[in-house]
C-alpha cells in the first residue's frame, strides 16, 4: 500500500522499527508520491540501507537488492545469458535446424535475471536498492540512467521489458566518490546524518528495549562525545546498537570506566581511535573528580 502523507510515513516505518526524522519521513513521502528515486548520502552505518528495507517491509513490498562494488557491470547488474546451459542445448541438437536451436538458447529458459532486471519485472510493488552507488565505476551510471530514466530495459533478442509497476528506487552513497550531475538530477536528495541526542535515545530505546534509561542516556552522550574527536571511523548508530546489546549482556546498570574500557572494542576498531577514547574517559574521570 502506498503511503497517503508524511505522517503516514513516520507512523508505518516507526511500526517496522525504523524511527525517522521529519526530514526523512518528508523525503521518502515525496520519492513515492512523486515516482522519483531517492539518493541517500551519509556516513556509513547512519540507517540508508536500513531505510530501504524499513520502507519495504513498510509497503509490504519485496526488496530487490544490487549491490555494488568496483568492477560491477552490466552482466551483474541487468542480466546475462546461462552460457553453460545455451553449449548444452546447442551440443544435444547439432545435427538439428540452426535456426530453431537459436531462437531457442535466446529465450526465457536461458536467461539469468540480476537485481535491476528482476525489479522491473516483477509484478508487483518492490523496493529496488542500489546500495553504495558510489563504489561501482563511473560507467555503471550510464546503465543507470536508462533504467531510471525510462524503467524499462531492451534485451536485444527479446525485445523491450517495461514495468508494470515503477520500483520504488533507493540509491545509497557514502561519498567516497561524487556520482555524476546527470544521476542527480534525475533523484530526490536525502542527507542522512548521525542522529541528535533525543532522537538516537529514542533508537536505542526501541531496539534495546531492556536497558535501563540512564544507562541509555549514558551510552548516547559518550557516542556523541567520541564523534567530536578526529577518530578514524567514528561510531555509527548500528555501532552504538550493538554498544547497548553488549552493556545489557554484561548486566551493566551504569557505564562506568572499566566497563567502558573493556568494551570499547564494540564501538571502535582502531587502535588510534581507543587511544583518543582514553583521552575522553581521562578528561571525564578528571572533572568527576
Amino acid at each position: 500500500m502506498p503511503f497517503t502523507s508524511v505522517a503516514d510515513v513516520s507512523e508505518r516505518l516507526a511500526a517496522v522499527g525504523y524511527l525517522p526524522s521529519d526530514a526523512i519521513a518528508t523525503t521518502v513521502f515525496l520519492a513515492s508520491e512523486l515516482g522519483k528515486p531517492l539518493l541517500i548520502e551519509g556516513p556509513a552505518g547512519v540507517g540508508k540501507t536500513a531505510l530501504a528495507q524499513a520502507v519495504a517491509d513498510a509497503t509490504g513490498s519485496p526488496l530487490v537488492r544490487l549491490q555494488c562494488y568496483e568492477g560491477v557491470d552490466e552482466a551483474r547488474a541487468l542480466y546475462e545469458w546461462n552460457h553453460a546451459k545455451q553449449l548444452l542445448r546447442i551440443t544435444a541438437s547439432k545435427d538439428g535446424d540452426w535456426d530453431e536451436t537459436r531462437a531457442d538458447i535466446f529465450s526465457e529458459e536461458f536467461l539469468l535475471a540480476r537485481p535491476l532486471l528482476t525489479a522491473i519485472r516483477n509484478e508487483e510493488p518492490t523496493v529496488l536498492l542500489i546500495d553504495e552507488t558510489d563504489k561501482a565505476d563511473i560507467e555503471i551510471e550510464g546503465l543507470l540512467l536508462e533504467v531510471l530514466g525510462d524503467f524499462q530495459i531492451t534485451i536485444p533478442e527479446l525485445g523491450t521489458v517495461r514495468a508494470l509497476h515503477r520500483p520504488f528506487v533507493v540509491l545509497t552513497s557514502n561519498a567516497s566518490r561524487e556520482l555524476s550531475e546527470a544521476l542527480r538530477r534525475r533523484c530526490i536528495f536525502l542527507h542522512v546524518d548521525y542522529p541528535d541526542s533525543d532522537l538516537e535515545e529514542r533508537i536505542v530505546q526501541a531496539k534495546v528495549p531492556g536497558l535501563e534509561h540512564s544507562l541509555t542516556q549514558s551510552i548516547v552522550r559518550v557516542i556523541n562525545a567520541l564523534r567530536g574527536f578526529p577518530l578514524r571511523k567514528a561510531p555509527s548508530v548500528s555501532e552504538t546498537i550493538d554498544w547497548a546489546h553488549t552493556l545489557l549482556a554484561l548486566g551493566a546498570v551504569e557505564l562506568d570506566d572499566d566497563t567502558m574500557r573493556d568494551s570499547l572494542g564494540v564501538i571502535l576498531k582502531h587502535r588510534s581511535d581507543h587511544e583518543k577514547a582514553q583521552k575522553l574517559l581521562d578528561m571525564e574521570s578528571a572533572l568527576a573528580r
